[in-house]
């Protein structure tokens, strides 16, 4: 049952992938995505495959991770004898709330840092979602590996996630099947399924430019701001909102100029708050 439900999660992920590229390239590769989507669809059995596609139809998250014992979307407390049978992994097994199939899974990078008090005022826009501490001016990397690297760490030394390494490591996985760099110098890579916490962004600047995919050698290819996101599973449907907002945001020249004028951590965290204030709610 193990290879049924590492390939329900491989779907859900290509899936997902399929979104993010309608978002942020217009469609570009669409095709040859869904062409894997069948083929992993396809080799599925049908009892798995039609409960999955059942509940595809509601959300974007069909096949969820147990933490703590707990839903990670719903959050309802699971029973003990079902957390047991989950990580067992001979049938099966659904959310007794949500319905949504449930995995558990290896260890996992977590949101460390606390949420926010229901007496603290929400903070607007892009402030919900990064902090100036996550802001690097200037990465020192030149390689997609290192920039990657450099942010995972920075959050991690930020008191944001724990786990750095194995950030790195999901992110380069998901780097390798289709390269999150978009047009106008712009790459998101990003980590899915983190425990705990909330959707957190950070924004690094390489003033030369790394090479992000494979035809990416002349200046206008290079990519220049690298969003860095982790993910937790209950905001991957959120994601891509987000997405949305900063691709309509860095679409606009004058944006990217204004971000790319700034040589200090607060000047960065001021202009990317200027610059989604209309499209990052």
């Amino acid at each position: 049952m193990h290879s049924i439900i590492n390939q329900m999660i491989q779907l859900q992920e290509l899936t997902l992938i399929r979104h993010e590229q309608k978002i942020a390239r217009g469609g570009e590769r669409l095709e040859e995505l869904d062409a894997s989507i069948k083929a992993m669809a396809t080799g599925l059995v049908s009892e798995h495959r039609i409960m999955f596609e059942k509940l595809q139809k509601k959300d974007f998250n069909v096949i969820v991770p147990i933490s703590d014992g707990i839903c990670s979307v719903c959050g309802l407390k699971l029973p003990i004898s079902l957390v047991q049978a989950v990580r067992l992994a001979k049938a099966i097994h659904n959310c007794p709330n949500c319905a949504r199939i449930l995995y558990y899974p290896e260890s996992a990078p977590r949101h460390v840092r606390g949420t926010p008090r229901r007496s603290e005022p929400r903070k607007p826009g892009i402030q919900r979602f990064s902090a100036q501490s996550l802001m690097v001016p200037s990465l020192e990397s030149t390689d997609v590996e290192g920039a990657i690297r450099e942010l995972a760490y920075k959050m991690e030394a930020e008191g944001f996630v724990d786990k750095a390494d194995k950030l790195v490591e999901r992110a380069l996985k998901r780097e390798a099947v289709v390269s999150t760099a978009v047009d106008h110098g712009i790459a998101f890579p990003h980590v899915r399924g983190i425990e705990g916490g909330s959707l957190t962004l950070s924004l690094g600047i390489s003033k030369k430019g790394i090479k992000f995919t494979a035809n990416g050698d002349d200046e206008k290819s290079l990519t220049k701001m690298v969003f860095f996101l982790v993910i937790p599973t209950a905001a991957s449907a959120f994601y891509l909102k987000l997405l949305a907002g900063l691709t309509e945001s860095f679409i606009k020249p004058e944006v990217r100029k204004a971000i790319m004028a700034e040589k200090d951590q607060e000047g960065l965290w001021k202009a990317l708050i200027k610059a989604t204030r209309l499209t990052v709610k």
